[in-house]
């Protein structure tokens, strides 16, 4: 019927504000904001903090809705990080899909040939999957400018409420459609499992419980963690490498 998920029109509101500070970062409200919270001048690095006013955290939690439709403009390449900024237009993340493996080039200026103000063609098929590369060298550059932010669901590069709606709307589905997967994976695993064998064990309720618990993959796992919503660095706190779940805390012992 066109009912709008009031939570996530909020977030696109709020990302509209965000997008007024980048736009006009010398606006009264822009100096104030960057003078408390982000005296280095990258919003797009802020996150939420202790003791900050309601006001900035829900600009940040908007700042944070905004970068999923971002977009940077290259111009002359010093402003962009090739390989955790998005600048790529393909794919959902816009960064390289290539690892960095062991290469030392860092800005998109390092892409570009500085005599010929293009593409440096050999050194973007050398460093890049050829999928990358082809990308990249479609991008046409604009020599004499300087980079710059754009919505990347508009063709102008505007930014709109009603797009970044429907960005947070498909991201949510998403991850909806993904927890159902996961759910129902579980749910027809655990359904055609003998209970009674775990309920006969000869050991106390507790162990049996937690055997339970661990097949319904229910326990309090970095990775389960992540999954009810809540930012947490997913990485196992013994080995520092891979994502704490059930299968590597107990699978690979």
């Amino acid at each position: 019927m066109g009912y709008r998920d009031l939570h996530l029109f909020n977030l696109a509101m709020l990302a509209r504000q965000g997008w007024r500070l980048l736009l006009n970062p010398d606006s009264l409200c822009a100096q104030v904001l960057r003078a408390k919270y982000f005296p280095d001048g990258d919003l797009l690095s802020v996150v939420e903090k202790p003791g900050i006013s309601y006001s900035w955290r829900s600009i940040v939690r908007g700042v944070q809705a905004l970068k999923d439709g971002l977009i940077w403009r290259v111009g002359d390449g010093t402003q962009v990080n090739i390989w955790t900024d998005p600048w790529i237009p393909h794919g959902v993340t816009r960064r390289p899909c290539t690892p960095r493996g062991q290469t030392i080039l860092n800005k998109v200026s390092d892409l570009i040939d500085p005599m010929s103000g293009d593409w440096d063609r050999s050194l973007v098929n050398d460093v890049f999957w050829e999928e990358d590369a082809k990308y990249i060298l479609s991008i046409p550059l604009k020599s004499g400018m300087e980079d710059s932010l754009a919505w990347h669901f508009d063709s102008k590069g505007e930014f709109s409420v009603k797009s970044a709606y429907h960005v947070l709307k498909d991201k949510n589905d998403l991850s909806q459609r993904r927890q159902v997967g996961e759910d129902s994976a579980i749910s027809d695993h655990t359904c055609n499992f003998n209970w009674k064998k775990i309920w006969e064990l000869q050991c106390q309720p507790k162990v049996k419980l937690f055997f339970w618990t661990l097949s319904h993959n229910s326990l309090p796992l970095r990775m389960n963690i992540l999954r009810r919503g809540i930012d947490i660095d997913t990485r196992c706190p013994v080995c520092w490498r891979l994502n704490e779940d059930g299968g590597h805390c107990f699978s690979q012992m």
